[in-house]
């Protein structure tokens, strides 16, 4: 399993929420998608590697923005 990390702008609720988690869901490949409106966080697990390009274009499909985060969820 390959495990990717995401910072995602513009969500605030519970809805915003399942809206990125149904796009990237729908991803062949994709096995588990943790999103938390509060953190900005999107984790992504996934069978093999996703190409790079491909969950900030469903998470823009859900009407948000996301940018590939180089390791798991920083302290802030």
């Amino acid at each position: 399993m390959i495990t990717t990390y995401y910072r995602v702008t513009g969500m605030t609720c519970g809805h915003c929420e399942e809206s990125v988690r149904e796009e990237v869901g729908a991803m062949v490949g994709v096995e588990t998608v943790d999103v938390s409106a509060a953190a900005g966080t999107l984790v992504v697990t996934s069978v093999a590697g996703l190409d790079e390009g491909q969950v900030p274009a469903a998470v823009r499909e859900a009407g948000y923005t996301a940018e590939p985060q180089p390791a798991g969820p920083r302290s802030e």
